[in-house]
């Protein structure tokens, strides 16, 4: 065969026009943006349905030299496979951004089977591994290969991801002769990721991760010479996330050597590349000895890299060192340090302030002021985010500790003086007040505890009533102190009617006083529905804490509150007239039709595995340590109002910075917590046979005793072929040849108050909120760990599972945890069984309070279904009918029930 007809194998991607990889290519940029984990712009865009435009996002990439862009829809808000479709089509139509290949990037193989349906050309996939094992690996990688894509391969297996050079190699390896020998795949259409994790972290273990991805290409290049090498190359550096002039070094020096030892491509923003030779020398070195872990012992190379880092702000070439603040007038000195939440400056700076000023209330109303109102500023325009508005208070309130004792000296030296003269101290108005209070029966305060500490930045004086506040407490002490502002606050649904409550009572004693409502339960429907009619003086639904200050300050304007509130209350009869209109537009099934129309189980096929033991175990001091490595940490950040999926949010173009700070510092508290034995981890197991015996009715057996538990079933009318889901459905119907079971648990975390109440005396709400939010990832942790050991050990109907902790967070295990009082079974009340079951609140260490919250607030509590095809959903609304069965079956006066079902009767 002639030479010329010869097509030598390399790399051949496309879009309208061909990319062809040859070894004079050099090096690949795919670009990042069009991904809703790394661009906040770009994840904005898509969530608002604003396609057109996310398309200029894409150009941009293009147009900043972009040879391939990533396209990435995995967020929790958005339908994947629409939403990728949806682009990926427009892109299609779009020749300038068309021309180039796609990398259709997703962890849901679902999405990116979508995206292969849409592109034209050649594209890559990103990515497949073996994590689920060869089976499923073979799987994808033939489903990749019929649509003609290369395919980037993580380097993840069924152990974990690889960390070290030769783990990288053996997962490549084994992954590549797989794809040849099994599959198909030519060698130049496999690339590999062999994962590029973040340096300089502070963490001896991290140092070497450079080298290993270095050195662990060039050895995959050996190996597999027709094979591709690519990597996420931002990751290396998110430990300098806000500093752009570091990261961008760093981004250039690991490219410099990555590249020599065969890295072809990598996912990187074109245009914010600096070239290798115009890195600053002494920068350029840092990072050298960084990457290459070279001078580094005791972690001194990476000590050096953060000192730098620390000291120094890149404007253009421009290095200005940031200690100059120090040498500012003290004014400037306290607002930086305020801005910035430095507390080591501020009791020496205060005092200084004060020997300037005529008056020590002059230091607080002056500088501080100054300075607290550049915070809200920043924080209003969303340039500066809650953690460090929760540090700026700290300093504050250091701050005002330093004058205190100096301002009471001064009333009291003006008090006696008007005794003397026989003279009145008429004293001013003073910052407007408002009160704050989570109400009765509900223990939850880390949203209220936020909000206060905002509103405090902005000057005003805040009255925080605590938490399970009854009605005439919240009334009484809001008069006696003359406040403003009432908010509530609550995080149970029997909470919702305690605000309602609180509105007609309002109403009932003539008080005329804005209520705000807010809380994880409360929603601007509910409020517009149910607790706006009840008091006419202005109700508001506040998101969370970054509105509240606006909120806070058109209510106490006298110019902007009439209007204001005029518009709210517009706005809620619209949202109530709306949600009369669909609430009727919506058709229901009789509850004896939806009865008729369960999940079809075949319970003839089925062998319930029976548990380990019967009754119940309790998990006494259960090791800290060994729960942590469960936590969840998105809710966390998402308790500060810092969203982001994680742990992509550490290097978001935004809010990246601060969330890594915040993630550090979480850290550091979590390790001290566990070292010195702050709380301790409380857990209850329990196992009991089980049938169901009625349609929505389970018998649960108890040492000679039966307790019986009542669930609810969907009543909306549904598509042909899918069934009105009862909680009940999952369990074997009384008959069954084999004996089904029903488990429950219940985790708490103990200890937190006296930490708590410390970290109140130093004026450190910073570190108080992050404990109350580390102590609920913990509670969350434990009954995740608890939930795997039941399937994987002391019920044992899953033994073989092999789960990592992403797969455990996304639920991806065989059988649920509904807990009483959410969306499968939203009567609180059942949690009197469960609990009874489990041995009371001597064996859970759990109070029930009369809204039925559990305290300790680090609470959690459910029932366990093992069933293959249990899975979670919402009741939604009831009927009628439904409601007088239900109360039949429980027993109790309808009253009484329909309090605690109000949310599903509306």
């Amino acid at each position: 065969m002639s030479d010329i007809t010869h097509i030598k194998p390399y790399l051949r991607l496309s879009g309208l026009e061909p990319l062809i990889v040859r070894p004079e290519t050099n090096f690949i940029n795919v670009g990042e943006r069009t991904n809703v984990t790394g661009s906040k712009k770009f994840a904005r865009l898509i969530r608002d349905g604003q396609y057109e435009e996310a398309l200029s996002v894409a150009r941009q990439q293009v147009e900043s030299g972009a040879q391939v862009i990533d396209v990435n829809m995995d967020d929790a808000m958005l339908e994947g496979v629409e939403a990728m479709t949806t682009f990926l089509n427009l892109v299609q139509a779009e020749p300038d951004i068309a021309r180039i290949p796609i990398m259709i990037d997703s962890s849901k193989f679902a999405i990116i089977e979508a995206g292969l349906k849409c592109v034209q050309g050649k594209c890559i996939v990103n990515s497949i591994s073996m994590k689920e094992g060869e089976e499923k690996f073979i799987e994808q990688a033939f489903i990749c290969k019929s649509y003609g894509a290369s395919v980037i391969v993580m380097a993840f297996d069924e152990v974990g991801q690889a960390d070290t050079k030769d783990r990288k190699v053996e997962i490549c390896h084994r992954a590549y002769k797989i794809l040849t020998e099994q599959v198909g795949y030519d060698p130049q259409d496999i690339i590999f990721d062999p994962n590029i994790f973040a340096i300089a972290t502070g963490i001896e273990e991290h140092n070497n991760y450079a080298v290993d991805f270095i050195e662990g290409t060039r050895e995959i290049k050996r190996l597999m010479p027709l094979a591709k090498v690519s990597g996420g190359v931002s990751n290396v550096s998110f430990s300098f996330r806000g500093n752009d002039h570091v990261r961008e070094a760093i981004h250039s020096v690991f490219l410099y050597y990555a590249i020599a030892a065969g890295m072809d491509m990598g996912i990187v923003n074109a245009g914010q590349l600096v070239v290798y030779d115009e890195i600053e020398p002494t920068l350029k070195a840092l990072c050298e000895d960084v990457i290459l872990n070279r001078n580094n012992d005791d972690n001194g190379a990476t000590e050096k890299l953060i000192q730098f880092a620390e000291t120094v702000k890149a404007k253009g070439k421009e290095i200005v060192k940031d200690e100059s603040w120090r040498l500012e007038a003290v004014e400037k000195r306290m607002a930086h340090s305020l801005v910035n939440g430095i507390t080591d400056y501020i009791d020496q700076d205060t005092e200084e302030a004060r020997q300037k000023y005529p008056k020590p209330l002059d230091v607080i109303e002056g500088p501080l002021m100054d300075g607290m109102n550049i915070v809200g500023d920043l924080f209003g325009a969303g340039k500066m985010f809650l953690p460090q508005v929760v540090k700026s208070a700290r300093v504050m309130k250091k701050a005002v500790a330093v004058l205190t004792p100096y301002i009471e000296q001064e009333k009291e030296d003006k008090r006696l003086a008007h005794i003397a003269a026989g003279t009145v101290n008429e004293e001013g108005a003073g910052a407007a007040k408002i009160l704050l209070a989570t109400v009765k029966g509900d223990v939850h305060d880390i949203g209220k505890n936020i909000v206060g500490v905002v509103l405090g930045c902005n000057g005003y004086d805040i009255i925080d009533l605590g938490v399970m506040v009854p009605a005439d407490k919240i009334l009484s002490e809001a008069k006696k102190h003359n406040v403003d502002i009432i908010g509530l606050s609550g995080l149970i649904t029997p909470s919702l009617d305690e605000m309602v409550y609180i509105g007609r009572e309002m109403a009932r004693q003539q008080m005329d006083l804005p209520l705000l409502i807010g809380g994880a339960t409360t929603s601007r429907m509910h409020t517009a529905v149910k607790i706006a009619p009840e008091y006419e003086n202005g109700v508001v639904h506040v998101l969370d804490a970054s509105r509240s200050v606006t909120v806070a300050g058109s209510l106490l304007n006298k110019e902007t509150k009439g209007p204001f509130l005029e518009g709210i209350k517009k706005e809620y009869e619209k949202l109530k007239t709306d949600f009369g209109n669909k609430k009727s537009a919506k058709q229901y099934l009789t509850f004896a039709e939806a009865q008729q129309n369960p999940a079809a189980i075949a319970w003839e096929e089925f062998k319930p595995v029976k548990p380990a033991f019967t009754g119940t175990k309790v998990f006494n001091d259960y090791p800290l340590d060994e729960i942590a490595e469960f936590i969840d940490w998105q809710p966390f950040f998402i308790a500060w109002e810092l969203h982001g999926k994680f742990p992509a949010i550490l290097t978001d173009e935004v809010v990246g910075k601060e969330a890594t700070n915040l993630y550090n510092d979480a850290q550091k508290l979590l390790k001290k917590i566990i070292d010195e034995k702050w709380l301790t981890a409380q857990g209850v197991v329990g196992f009991w046979e089980a049938n169901k015996v009625a349609a929505d009715s389970v018998h649960v057996h108890d040492d000679g005793k039966i307790q019986k538990l009542e669930f609810l079933r969907q009543q909306i009318k549904k598509a042909a072929g899918q069934p009105n889901l009862s909680l009940a459905d999952f369990i074997a119907p009384e008959g069954h040849p084999a004996q089904d079971h029903l488990g429950a648990f219940s985790v708490t975390i103990h200890g937190i108050e006296p930490h708590i109440k410390r970290f109140e005396q130093a004026l450190d709400d910073y570190s108080k909120i992050t404990l109350q939010a580390l102590a609920d990832r913990l509670a969350e942790a434990f009954a995740e760990l608890l939930h795997k050991k039941t399937r994987t050990e002391l019920w044992g109907y899953v033994t073989d599972e092999h789960l990592d902790n992403e797969q455990l967070i996304k639920e991806e295990y065989q059988g649920i945890r509904p807990a009483p009082g959410y969306p499968a079974c939203p009567d609180h009340t059942e949690k009197y069984k469960l609990f009874e079951l489990l041995g009371g609140e001597e064996a859970t260490g759990i109070h029930l309070t009369e809204s039925l919250a559990m305290y300790p607030a680090s609470s959690v509590c459910g029932w366990y279904f093992a069933h293959p095809e249990s899975k979670y959903f919402g009741v939604g609304k009831i009927e009628k009918d439904q409601l007088e069965d239900y109360t039949e079956r429980k027993g109790m006066p309808l009253e009484e029930v329909t309090r605690w079902l109000r949310p599903i009767l509306e």
